[in-house]
């Protein structure tokens, strides 16, 4: 939304407001481009865990954050890719925020609701079907995509209460969801289908041989969209340069509070830290954060380098964040596509082993996904050249669709792809 000139006056003949206070600032394309930028990046790197856990050759035996049996290498590959998640969650917030400026708050409702109940169904068959493999749906598989379609759907619902009760309310889940973690540990694990959905990950059964995977469950991910919402505010009403001063202290004050609070080792992640066989591998345990679901300090962590990225984030006209950014304008359309595209390369490996496709459609004993089996598969390096491969390879496709999308804004059932 453009701010009115100063003292002109409209075609009724009232003078417009003089103070910019009244009226969102303008939204420059640098912004806005960081914003892409940041999503585009963390979508890339998203692509090499999913890489990893379809070719790795210890994807289906081992943890790579098992610090008796992984190495800094894989460690890394691993831990890397903890930035991705949050980092879309919140940043799915902030769009909506930058969104109420263009749309009524019931527009926006109808738009959030709709959209993600549009994901989780997705979620349940495009994605699932694209992540195992399986035609027969032996598993239906809740994570990413669930997250983000369900929290929509109750940000949908909450945007109608006042600002300050969406912004405590969120930071009071982010902040406070830890302290569910004593009650379940009282418990041994042994809790209810509801609490599944809402805080601790597990396996439902839903008939005969069909069960449902709620590897994200989506209290924490709802508070953190309700944050990153709320955050938007930043960046539609606060002047460049004392953004970039906010943006970073709540960064480094984010970071900091995640290194004090993660040295006492009594609260804010259900994993405690312990001293290891060298200096190397202490900090490793000490970064081990849960992801499952995302702890106070798993988000800390991530979230507050974030913030400092799009803080310090000065040149997105560069060859190379132009390549980056397309990637960020259409995430979905590249999620979908990549998980595709590993599962085709992951079955022709799969058959030039020697196995054939009825062994690939029956499965490995225990592993529901179809085309695997455990044991095989290729070194790192391998790894992160079949990632390599796979970006580049669908930058055309999303090359296309940002630029269908551009030209194509008056199809309504874009924005729900």
């Amino acid at each position: 939304m453009k701010t009115p000139a100063r003292g002109r006056k409209d075609t009724t003949g009232e003078k417009k407001k003089f103070t910019i206070m009244q009226q969102p600032l303008q939204l420059n394309n640098k912004r806005i481009e960081s914003i892409d930028l940041l999503r585009g990046l963390v979508m890339i790197i998203m692509a090499l865990d999913h890489t990893r856990d379809f070719f790795h050759s210890e994807a289906l035996t081992g943890d790579p954050l098992n610090l008796s049996t992984t190495t800094p290498f894989l460690y890394f590959t691993r831990w890397i890719t903890h930035f991705c998640a949050p980092t879309f969650v919140f940043l799915s917030g902030v769009s909506a925020w930058l969104q109420s400026r263009r749309k009524t708050t019931a527009e926006l409702s109808r738009f959030l609701i709709t959209r993600g109940f549009c994901l989780v169904f997705l979620e349940l068959t495009v994605i699932t079907l694209g992540i195992t493999g399986d035609i027969h749906f032996g598993i239906f598989v809740l994570q990413t995509i669930w997250s983000i379609g369900i929290s929509m759907v109750i940000l949908g619902v909450v945007i109608w209460l006042p600002f300050n009760v969406i912004l405590i309310t969120g930071l009071l889940i982010v902040f406070g969801h830890n302290l569910l973690d004593f009650a379940e540990a009282k418990q041994m694990g042994n809790v209810n289908e509801f609490w599944r959905f809402l805080h601790k990950p597990g396996m439902l059964h839903l008939w005969g041989n069909h069960m449902l995977g709620v590897f994200y469950p989506f209290l924490p991910w709802t508070g953190l969209m309700m944050v990153g919402y709320c955050a938007g505010k930043i960046f539609s009403d606060v002047e460049p340069e004392r953004r970039k001063k906010i943006l970073l202290l709540t960064g480094f004050g984010a970071l900091l509070f995640f290194a004090a609070l993660r040295a006492t080792n009594m609260y804010g992640d259900p994993s405690r830290w312990s001293s290891q066989k060298d200096g190397v591998y202490t900090f490793l345990s000490f970064m081990n954060v849960t992801k499952y679901p995302p702890s106070l300090l798993y988000t800390c962590v991530t979230v507050g380098c974030g913030l400092i990225f799009l803080a310090l984030v000065k040149n997105t006209g560069s060859h190379l964040s132009k390549i980056i950014i397309v990637y960020g304008r259409v995430p979905f359309f590249y999620y979908v596509l990549h998980f595709y595209l590993l599962h085709i390369i992951e079955i022709c490996c799969y058959l030039s082993r020697g196995h054939s496709v009825a062994e690939g459609m029956t499965g490995a004993p225990g592993i529901p996904f179809k085309f695997a089996a455990p044991g095989e598969g290729y070194s790192l390096w391998v790894v992160y050249g079949i990632w390599a491969a796979v970006v580049i390879a669908l930058y055309p496709l999303c090359k296309w669709y940002d630029n269908y999308k551009t030209n194509h804004k008056e199809k309504w059932w874009l924005s729900y792809l």
